[in-house]
């Protein structure tokens, strides 16, 4: 299975509306981060479904290393710019 990579070291804020699924993009090789379009194919790695109980604001994942998918947790402020396009492990 493919790892995830790293699409920015910064989170994206979202507006969400209630009852909508969104599809997060967990594998990092999406064009429309934060959301998948589909680039996850062949990688082992399957998008996160979610919804919100109400509209709002939120700070989504896009370092794709939260440990609260898809809602960042901060951890993008460990990870350098040259990390972009890489993997956690730096490959």
């Amino acid at each position: 299975m493919a790892k995830s990579v790293i699409a920015d070291n910064k989170p994206k804020q979202v507006a969400l509306s209630s009852g909508t699924r969104y599809f997060w993009c967990a594998c990092g090789r999406s064009a429309k981060q934060p959301f998948c379009d589909g680039s996850h194919q062949g990688t082992g790695i399957t998008p996160k479904a979610f919804t919100v109980p109400e509209d709002r604001q939120a700070w989504l994942c896009v370092c794709k290393q939260t440990h609260t998918p898809p809602f960042c947790d901060g951890t993008h402020r460990t990870l350098g710019a040259d990390r972009v396009g890489t993997t956690a492990d730096g490959t």
